[in-house]
């Protein structure tokens, strides 16, 4: 077969497959618009989304970001003249920021925006002393699926739980951010805080071999040193 005969052939066969393509949607135009509007609807609806999750992600951004603002405003200093933006003390600058925290938690709880503002909720309501919120909002933020924010969260509420009185449940989220440290809470800083509240709680045995463990285990980091000097103190 030579080559003008193989060419005629393949024109012959495009022709026929257009030709029926044509009269296939030609028997099914009705179905045919019903699917492009349809697929036009929801690519409509996807673009939509993804607009509406951006907008409101960034103002969450943003409520965020004034809220630590506040969070991180200067104190007055005594004697001086009162200033913009400054607060005459911790509880005033605590309740000011956990306003706006309680805030960005309940209108973008579901970003990592509202996670994050759960956290910094929590540690407000420690600095103002209300001890029920604070475990509230620090347990919402420990169950972030955003790893780092999840174990910040959990060590501030061992500490928590040390401070109220409940060293069995601080010792066993000490033990698990030990197990499994994150970028935010490495193992040896959680190691660390149990050994001080063993040694807070007169367990000093268990306090030194963890202090132990943990200088042998960084013998030329920052946690390594802190825990030899642990040692040294307490011989």
């Amino acid at each position: 077969m030579d080559s003008q005969t193989r060419h005629a052939l393949k024109q012959d066969k495009f022709v026929l497959a257009t030709q029926t393509s044509a009269s296939w949607v030609g028997e099914h135009r009705s179905s045919v618009v019903r699917y492009s509007i349809a697929l036009v609807v929801v690519l409509a609806i996807l673009i939509g989304g993804v607009v509406f999750y951006n907008q409101r992600s960034e103002a969450a951004e943003t409520a965020l970001g004034a809220a630590l603002d506040i969070y991180s405003a200067p104190l007055a200093q005594p004697g001086a003249p009162a200033q913009k933006d400054t607060y005459s003390t911790v509880a005033d600058r605590a309740k000011a920021a956990n306003q706006k925290f309680v805030e960005v938690a309940k209108q973008y709880g579901m970003f990592s925006q509202g996670a994050k503002a759960h956290y910094f909720a929590g540690l407000t309501y420690q600095d103002l002393g209300q001890t029920a919120s604070a475990e509230t909002e620090l347990k919402a933020a420990a169950d972030a699926w955003d790893s780092n924010l999840s174990s910040l969260a959990k060590f501030a509420l061992a500490g928590f739980y040390h401070q109220t009185g409940r060293d069995a449940q601080a010792i066993d989220l000490y033990n698990a951010l030990a197990a499994k440290g994150t970028t935010t809470v490495p193992a040896y800083t959680a190691q660390l805080a149990l050994a001080d509240l063993y040694a807070a709680t007169g367990k000093t045995d268990q306090a030194k071999q963890l202090w132990a463990k943990v200088k042998d285990a960084d013998k030329t980091g920052s946690a390594g040193s802190i825990a030899a000097e642990k040692l040294t103190a307490k011989k």
